[in-house]
């Protein structure tokens, strides 16, 4: 049994005396000791395919901040490489797939990825449940088909995502069929983080936002919604779909337990939307560049907006790597300490 399992119950809509409190990008260059682990690996990839780093680096939110989940540290694109399209993490430049997807042919080479071929993901939950020994939850993670093609036909991050976007309007037969190997390929992953010992699934569809809210239905929201009927029996799912604020109403129609906001949609506005959901978010990160009196002020407010129930407290995007770590910590407290 967990001793702390304040996220599972309020995912699951179960009365909380306080809202638990995690962090997007929580196991990452904040952290000295993070950096410090990052070292021991000669590259990304390689720090990502070591299950003792990667536990490591895992445990040390929980550590050294306090937050009330850890979540596996892990890459949205071991999909992709798992699939057959390997990628590289340039320094300061992020993601760059040498291949991309242009044709037929090019989809049917790839395969659907299984669980063995993700096996050091599973051995890097299973070392993390060990250590955690029950203190808080393990949230589980992938990234969304949508997102995982963009990434796939574009080749890196982009501001537009035109080239895949282009692929949708010319090639909705291909597009579809692509979309679904990955969904079929996402459904095998985390199912299998599900049976390693992961608690909570999430969902990044970081790049919803660059889609009209039709093509958003059509080519996203369907295949996370068919991921989410797969595991939502099992654990609770949460989907992040950031700038997607046009889907709200549609993404409380999925399984999901929860929906992750970003900083720019108000709490009133998207209980309204989303009335039957848990809502997670959704601070600014930015806010964490603020004088400590701000941040109290600010993530107080945001709290009082939220209400105590069916609430996980984040912020609206992962942590930037140049935050003062006792900023960030101050927020974590101030949570964990506010007086409902």
């Amino acid at each position: 049994m967990l001793r702390n399992d304040l996220l599972l119950k309020a995912a699951r809509g179960v009365e909380v005396e306080r809202a638990p409190v995690w962090l997007m990008r929580q196991a990452g260059r904040i952290l000295p000791e993070y950096r410090a682990t990052r070292a021991k690996a000669k590259n990304f990839i390689d720090f990502v395919k070591n299950p003792e780093l990667s536990c490591e680096v895992t445990i040390q939110p929980v550590n050294i901040l306090g937050v009330d989940a850890a979540i596996i540290f892990s890459d949205i694109l071991v999909i992709p490489e798992a699939m057959g399209l390997p990628y590289q993490m340039i320094e300061a430049k992020g993601p760059w797939f040498e291949k991309t997807i242009k044709s037929k042919e090019d989809i049917q080479q790839l395969k659907i990825a299984e669980a063995g071929d993700l096996d050091y993901v599973m051995q890097a939950i299973a070392l993390s449940k060990k250590e955690l020994d029950n203190r808080v939850p393990l949230i589980g993670f992938t990234g969304a088909p949508w997102t995982l093609f963009a990434y796939m036909i574009e080749g890196s991050g982009s501001k537009t995502f035109s080239k895949a976007k282009q692929f949708l309007y010319t090639q909705p037969e291909l597009s579809h069929i692509l979309l679904e190997k990955i969904t079929l390929s996402i459904i095998n992953y985390v199912k299998a983080q599900i049976t390693s010992g992961a608690d909570l699934i999430q969902i990044f569809d970081s790049w919803a936002g660059v889609l009209s809210e039709n093509m958003y239905y059509e080519f996203s929201l369907k295949y996370i919604s068919k991921i989410c009927d797969a595991i939502a029996s099992s654990v609770p799912v949460t989907v992040f779909a950031k700038d997607a604020h046009y889907a709200l109403e549609k993404i409380s129609e999925t399984s999901c337990s929860t929906i992750g906001l970003d900083w720019t949609i108000h709490p009133l506005v998207a209980r309204k939307q989303a009335p039957t959901k848990t809502l997670q978010g959704n601070a600014d990160p930015c806010l964490l560049y603020a004088d400590e009196k701000t941040i109290v002020s600010e993530t107080q407010k945001m709290l009082k907006a939220f209400g105590r129930q069916k609430y996980i407290c984040n912020l609206g995007h992962g942590l930037y790597p140049d935050l003062d770590k006792e900023k960030v910590k101050l927020f974590v407290d101030v949570v964990k300490n506010f007086q409902w």
